[in-house]
């Protein structure tokens, strides 16, 4: 039952587009925004109520000497989806990474613009969010910011088969892509949060990236022509939640 529990909740919380699925009704323009997320449906309540939501301004931080990160993202990726909410690259298994004496297995990455999180006040044109999950379905999300300036080769493999309409789906075969998207310096800010969009699930382990990567502007601007929209949820309060670095 307890893996039957897990595969459900995975199911759930990530952004898996599926082509026959019925359109979800929340979005990020019109009537469906994110401020209304929490009325949309009874499953979507956290996004209105809950204490703990993501994204956040990082400010404030304690300083704990936290490790760096150590993920061993090494496998390849299988293929990359537009689902009309974001970018999605779904990987094979095989990268992981360990914190809290848990491993976690990194499911997918999608990217949102500008930037969902905010570090002293600042916003970043792109945010990529990694999403991990470990074998009860605890979710941790590695999010590498993204500032204008050269043109990111690595990033440019992954917008080379980007899918422009809506449920579309093609293949993308790379190795070793989360790795080398993210930093060498793998310093980070860590606090309690929720997913980003609908359910707004709360427990999430956050780690955001202090190093940014680099992408040029015709990249974002192909982003945004692809999603016709940004797709950042504004921030949220930090409440009483703590972030150490």
């Amino acid at each position: 039952m307890k893996k039957i529990t897990a595969i459900l909740l995975a199911s759930s919380m990530l952004l898996l587009a599926n082509e026959g699925a019925p359109k979800a009704h929340w979005g990020y323009t019109g009537h469906n925004t994110p401020d209304k997320w929490g009325s949309l449906s009874e499953k979507y309540r956290e996004c209105g109520i809950g204490l703990n939501q993501s994204p956040i301004n990082i400010t404030n931080v304690l300083d704990a000497k936290l490790p760096p990160l150590s993920p061993e993202y090494g496998s390849k990726s299988k293929n990359i989806v537009n689902n009309g909410h974001t970018i999605q690259v779904n990987m094979t298994p095989g990268s992981t990474f360990k914190i809290d004496g848990k491993t976690f297995e990194l499911k997918q990455f999608h990217f949102h613009s500008p930037s969902e999180n905010h570090i002293e006040g600042k916003s970043f044109p792109l945010e990529a969010h990694f999403v991990n999950l470990d074998k009860d379905g605890n979710i941790a999300v590695v999010a590498l910011m993204f500032e204008e300036g050269k043109a990111n080769e690595t990033l440019e493999k992954v917008w080379a088969k980007m899918p422009t309409k809506e449920g579309e789906s093609n293949v993308l075969e790379l190795a070793n892509i989360a790795n080398e998207l993210l930093p060498e310096d793998k310093h980070y800010y860590r606090f309690n949060g929720s997913l980003t969009t609908p359910p707004c699930t709360e427990g999430v382990r956050w780690f955001v990236l202090k190093t940014p990567a680099t992408v040029s502007k015709g990249q974002v601007e192909k982003f945004h022509h692809t999603m016709h929209h940004d797709n950042n949820r504004p921030i949220q309060p930090i409440d009483a939640r703590i972030i150490v670095e």
